[in-house]
């Protein structure tokens, strides 16, 4: 499997996210720094990864979403590539119109940093497909703009088509308000496209992946990911 990161500046997620991919292809992801404008061939699939693209300055992911590279990952995606969106990254992927919705200030007007647990709604997906249905794990939260939004049609959309991967959960897997800490609607924490090749989502999972530093909860995202192409 061949993964490229996407580098902007005020980016500061890129080396865990090639650490968790390493960790489970073998292979080193290649680093793009967003003002080129073609993928190396032979690519994959591609991460935004987080941190604050142009410091989070207009609108979070506004400004990276024009940089030269995010049209030539739009068009990667349009062939039916796989992008991956992790905080920023998932941003990014709303300001280019990759994915719907809208990502607001937290309810609380406060940046969150802190741990929070995810149920995974869909295994159905190339990014899930090693978690049990229904499964429950650990990840972090490291955001001021997490706050997912859509409206009534968007939202049903993404219901009906079963496009919510996962949802903010308690650590027994109930799915209530106080489990979600930055106010998102429906408790969603993740999405994918009608083809379930784009996935965005706020929390890290890339944070779990070594139980030497912080346990393996995300870990078998990155397994579902190599999975997918082991098999492709």
């Amino acid at each position: 499997m061949k993964a490229g990161i996407i580098l902007f500046p005020g980016t500061n997620r890129e080396r865990d996210m090639a650490l968790a991919l390493a960790r489970v292809t073998g292979a080193k992801p290649a680093i793009i720094w967003h003002g080129e404008s073609e993928l190396p061939a032979g690519t994959d699939l591609v991460v935004l990864p987080g941190g604050f693209s142009y410091g989070d300055y207009l609108r979070c992911g506004a400004m990276a979403a024009q940089s030269p590279i995010m049209r030539a990952v739009a068009d990667f995606a349009a062939r039916g590539g796989h992008v991956l969106g992790v905080c920023n990254g998932f941003q990014i992927l709303i300001e280019a119109g990759l994915l719907p919705g809208a990502l607001l200030k937290n309810a609380s007007l406060r940046f969150l940093s802190m741990d929070c647990h995810l149920k995974v709604e869909r295994t159905d997906t190339p990014y899930t497909s090693q978690f049990q249905p229904g499964a429950v794990f650990r990840s972090t939260m490291a955001h001021g703009d997490g706050n997912y939004f859509a409206g009534d049609e968007t939202l049903d959309q993404l219901e009906g088509e079963g496009r919510v991967v996962l949802r903010y959960c308690t650590p027994e897997g109930a799915v209530t308000e106080a489990a979600n800490r930055n106010g998102s609607v429906n408790n969603i924490a993740g999405i994918v496209s009608p083809n379930r090749r784009i996935l965005g989502l706020m929390p890290h999972p890339e944070n779990q992946v070594d139980p030497d530093i912080d346990g393996t909860d995300g870990l078998p995202m990155f397994q579902s990911i190599a999975a997918t192409f082991a098999t492709a």
